[in-house]
């Protein structure tokens, strides 16, 4: 394993169209549908995922911007303690890579129908994994006010 810091170069094996504005994915993005637009080269790696109800979709957050300080309030919220970037889910990471569960809806040739993913109409997609039982957790250990959070949103719920 090399321990270099040179760049990692790779390129985007599809695209994300979505018809939803970007300032209304975050608040949507449990309904959220939306296709990923597989090019023709890599459409035969496509062969089989039909099978699996959900898939991951890694992206690349071309439109975030670097981070100012690796430190910083959750959500943006003050009330909220810092903390580093990499133990949050916000957008401006070191490296802005994208990681999404979505439901998979429907494959039409080289497009995938996906719920709940919350990129960006035109972000590079970098790679689809199938999401099986082995990547279940059922209890995560979270902080606090995650889980304060994700309480308080699940009642607002209907």
């Amino acid at each position: 394993m090399s321990e270099s810091r040179e760049s990692i170069t790779f390129s985007p094996i599809g695209v994300v169209r979505c018809e939803v504005a970007d300032e209304d994915i975050a608040k949507r993005r449990r309904e959220l549908c939306s296709e990923v637009e597989i090019f023709a080269e890599f459409v035969p790696a496509l062969q089989g995922i039909e099978a699996y109800s959900h898939v991951f979709v890694l992206f690349w957050m071309d439109r975030s911007t670097p981070p100012e300080s690796l430190l910083h309030h959750p959500r943006g919220d003050k009330k909220i303690a810092p903390t580093g970037v990499l133990a949050a889910r916000g957008r401006n990471h070191p490296n802005p890579i994208g990681l999404a569960v979505t439901e998979l809806l429907g494959v039409d040739g080289h497009r995938l129908r996906v719920k709940r993913l919350d990129a960006f109409d035109g972000t590079p997609v970098m790679d689809i994994k199938p999401y099986d039982h082995y990547d279940i957790v059922d209890e995560p250990r979270v902080p606090d006010w995650f889980r304060k959070r994700a309480l308080a949103t699940s009642q607002d719920e209907p």
